[in-house]
């Protein structure tokens, strides 16, 4: 059965161990996740989509992030960065990016998701979900970080928007709580399944 598969803010700031916000452990899974992504081909993976935490100085202060942590994934930044490689993923597979101002990849009106090798296509977030419902795609994998944060609520968005969504625990962090923990304490007889630590392919 064809997945979708997003990546939740593989950026400098969360996975580098020198990151501004670098999340515990993050960094050991960057091999891991570019092996995981080289490794999906076409017949079984319909597109590859990357979430970018993207902040701005002037504006942060004012942000919900700016409660809980220091300015991290500042646009343009080495940290804003992706950790991971696009070019690495099967060519045949379309690869998209959304940026996005807040934990919650679908809190903000009007975000786009554009084309992740910079060809100028673009489409509003909610036609693309439903572009995908509408084509047989129910099932979606979502790997990145944190876990108890931005992989949380991209989670209850996609089964909010009816997928079954995946979780491999070998390839998400969390800050306080990792994956196991968020699918029993927030998605109790929900469409979420986490996969075990073990390696993944």
């Amino acid at each position: 059965m064809a997945r979708f598969v997003v990546v939740v803010d593989t950026q400098w700031d969360f996975m580098a161990a020198d990151g501004a916000l670098s999340v515990a452990g993050a960094e050991g899974l960057v091999a891991p996740m570019q092996a995981w992504l080289a490794a999906l081909t076409p017949d079984e993976t319909v597109g590859v989509l990357f979430t970018f935490d993207t902040h701005y100085r002037e504006t942060y202060a004012a942000s919900p992030e700016a409660a809980l942590f220091p300015i991290h994934c500042v646009r343009g930044t080495r940290g804003w960065e992706n950790m991971l490689d696009v070019a690495l993923i099967d060519p045949a597979i379309p690869a998209w990016r959304i940026e996005k101002g807040v934990f919650d990849m679908w809190a903000e009106p009007g975000l786009a998701i554009e084309d992740a090798h910079g060809a100028g296509s673009t489409m509003p977030r909610e036609d693309f979900f439903s572009g995908l419902a509408a084509s047989g795609i129910s099932d979606v994998t979502v790997i990145g970080v944190a876990a108890d944060y931005c992989v949380r609520w991209a989670v209850e968005g996609l089964i909010a928007r009816g997928f079954a969504v995946t979780v491999p625990a070998g390839l998400t962090r969390g800050i306080e709580r990792q994956i196991e923990a968020v699918a029993v304490e927030d998605f109790g007889g929900k469409r979420l399944t986490v996969l075990s630590a073990d390696p993944v392919v």
